[in-house]
């Protein structure tokens, strides 16, 4: 053998070396990272059972009138995420923050993650609690879930509240994931070694450091679990199985939207479109990013209890 080739090959087989290496010691570190970090999780919300496992749950406030929040995709802790959101909205209602199996503290499931299963075991939670009147608000993937929750549950559903919430026919919804790719980059820890130099991406002067430390860990346990990786496989056929689907003409509708999304250029118009499919939709653009109730609360708050007070004479 030539000494160019052997001194490449050998080269080659130090840098495999390497890369094998610190893959398993990744995954070796994540592996006992998590079961460490899971008696360093803190309780919260209550527990109901549903479909033979447990699904976590939050109420806040005691105000005459219901709030149903539901999480966009991923939300590692929909509890912790929503706060600022529901300490202003439970000063005049209840609020009620369902988890979805895989999310924050609620079991996970083999359920397929379809819209349907999602609505079905979302709605059974609730009956579980006797709520069967409120107002529904949602963040992102919320919003095609919301559609069939509506439709299918028009008795209970008062309005629809959307948190820069998907809209059918999006662009990019009919994009296909590498979730093999992502199942296996948590299972080498590499997941957890981008999340320790990335952060938790929560604002400082709105999330304290105490839950930004619990939303690390449920990012860490929840993120890329196999519940999640299945709801990440469907996202392109729930999307396609809302594609000509709307909400009831009849349900009142108020979408917060990012005013000026860089990636979707119709974003805005897409959510000015659905509001013009009801008799009563409205739009109100906000500058900010995706997660708009991170740094807007107050300003949703503010602006559904106006809403609510002038188009919803009955909540008050």
């Amino acid at each position: 053998m030539k000494k160019p080739v052997k001194r490449a090959l050998i080269a080659l087989t130090s840098v495999v070396a390497v890369i094998a290496v610190g893959l398993a010691t990744t995954t070796v570190g994540n592996a006992v990272a998590t079961a460490v970090e899971q008696d360093r999780i803190e309780p919260y919300g209550q527990k109901v059972t549903v479909d033979g496992h447990e699904m976590n749950v939050s109420i806040t406030g005691d105000g005459p009138e219901d709030i149903v929040l539901l999480p966009g995709f991923g939300t590692a802790s929909p509890v912790l995420d929503f706060e600022p959101l529901v300490t202003d909205l439970a000063k005049d209602h209840r609020v009620i923050v369902v988890e979805p199996f895989g999310y924050g503290l609620s079991d996970g499931t083999d359920r397929a993650r379809t819209t349907d299963n999602i609505v079905t075991e979302t709605h059974a939670a609730l009956q579980e609690l006797g709520v069967d009147d409120y107002v529904l608000m949602g963040h992102s993937i919320a919003g095609i879930y919301g559609i069939q929750f509506a439709n299918r549950y028009p008795d209970e559903v008062r309005a629809f509240v959307g948190i820069d919430s998907s809209v059918p026919g999006q662009p990019g919804s009919d994009t296909e994931l590498p979730v093999g790719l992502f199942g296996a980059a948590k299972n080498l820890g590499l997941v957890r070694l981008i999340a320790s130099f990335r952060g938790t991406g929560y604002d400082d002067a709105v999330y304290s450091a105490a839950a930004q430390e619990q939303i690390a860990l449920l990012t860490n346990r929840n993120t890329l679990s196999p519940t999640y990786l299945n709801a990440m496989s469907l996202l392109h056929a729930n999307f396609e199985d809302a594609l000509g689907t709307s909400f009831p003409e009849d349900l009142p509708l108020l979408l917060f939207v990012v005013a000026n999304n860089p990636t979707v250029p119709t974003w805005l118009g897409l959510h000015e479109e659905q509001a013009a499919a009801v008799a009563d939709g409205t739009v109100v653009p906000i500058d900010g990013e995706h997660y708009l109730h991170h740094a807007n609360a107050q300003q949703i708050a503010d602006d559904f209890r106006a809403w609510e007070h002038a188009r919803m004479p009955a909540a008050e």
